[in-house]
């Protein structure tokens, strides 16, 4: 398999290529695309086969759940559930942006995809091309950086291409990416308003206490 590579504006996505990827994970084939952070791999998080092909790829723990990409905050509420007021808080701040939020998953999505916690960790990025396809997918796409185990996050297409070109039928290149710097993560999953980092990244975690405890 050699991937194909598809160029897509970073600032103004073309809808017909948006559809094409949508068109290519509905399918259940594996794209990367690139994120705000870098560059990941997107599958329907649905369809379980695609998403056990993303675990072959990066030989990655079964045990670890993906990070989801949502369109927008509507779509974090249809895929999780008893949201507070802690989730509001820190959407209204921080998303679009390098934000991860771990919440309790909603029925809609197959427990496979929380590694059978029962969590999600869902995230707006501000980057147009992950936007435009879960927009157009009417899904939230996984989003589990584009590199192999042990070897660095790809910030290019190029990199993506010279990993793992060979396993994976689409890759989307917007350009470099925005940053170097990984998302924070935060989880809300216990609920009551209580928080913890798990692992601080672009947004320090003073930027998170202050909003949560203002």
């Amino acid at each position: 398999m050699t991937a194909e590579i598809l160029k897509i504006d970073a600032d103004e996505p073309e809808d017909d290529l948006v559809a094409y990827v949508a068109h290519m994970l509905d399918s259940g084939s594996v794209a990367a695309i690139p994120t705000d952070t870098f560059y990941g791999l997107a599958v329907d998080p649905v369809n379980l086969r695609a998403v056990e092909r993303i675990y072959e790829i990066k030989t990655r723990a079964r045990h670890k759940p993906l990070s989801l990409l949502i369109s927008d905050v509507d779509q974090a509420y249809s895929l999780s559930r008893d949201l507070d007021g802690a989730f509001d808080r820190l959407v209204d701040r921080f998303w679009p942006g390098p934000l991860t939020i771990i919440v309790k998953a909603g029925s809609r999505l197959p427990l496979r995809v929380t590694a059978y916690t029962g969590n999600v960790a869902l995230r707006v990025p501000e980057c147009n091309i992950p936007r435009a396809i879960a927009k157009k997918l009417g899904l939230p796409i996984t989003a589990t950086s584009a590199n192999l185990q042990g070897l660095p996050e790809c910030t290019y297409a190029t990199c993506v291409k010279e990993q793992i070109g060979d396993q994976v039928p689409l890759i989307v290149d917007g350009g470099p990416t925005g940053s170097t710097v990984p998302t924070t993560i935060v989880d809300l999953s216990g609920g009551g308003n209580s928080w913890m980092i798990l692992r601080e990244g672009a947004i320090p975690t003073h930027e998170i206490a202050l909003v949560l405890q203002g």
